[in-house]
């Protein structure tokens, strides 16, 4: 079966790890979209990506439970990745339940993924800069 999930993967946590293996867990392939650092500007301000686009996509390809690593720029580039990939199953964040899922219509099958404790890079960031 193959598995799709998607999301910007900053500064990797422990959140993004239990994401990774859930979702590895319920195929064989698990193709990974991250935004591209122009995208990351757009979406989270200009002191973000802190890790390149090349530099994220190495982490995540030397992850056991990550296949592939693909990079998007926009709605329509995503869109387009979903779609060719026909994933069985997409795995996004409990926190778009009630809200539109990019491609998600190209997946057989979309599943929820709770959040794991309160990890996020942005809090991660944070916690950083009040540490000065």
């Amino acid at each position: 079966m193959k598995i799709f999930v998607n999301g910007t993967f900053d500064i990797i946590h422990r959140g993004h790890l239990e994401l990774l293996n859930y979702a590895k867990s319920l195929g064989d392939f698990l193709l990974v979209g991250i935004d591209s650092d122009e995208r990351v500007k757009e979406k989270k301000g200009s002191t973000r990506p802190i890790h390149t686009q090349e530099e994220r996509k190495f982490f995540l390809e030397n992850l056991k439970a990550v296949n592939a690593v693909d990079i998007f720029s926009s709605d329509d580039e995503l869109k387009n990745m979903i779609k060719f990939f026909k994933p069985d199953i997409m795995v996004v964040g409990s926190d778009w339940k009630d809200k539109s899922v990019i491609g998600s219509y190209h997946a057989a099958k979309l599943i929820f993924f709770d959040r794991v404790g309160d990890y996020a890079t942005t809090k991660t960031i944070q916690d950083i800069i009040d540490r000065r």
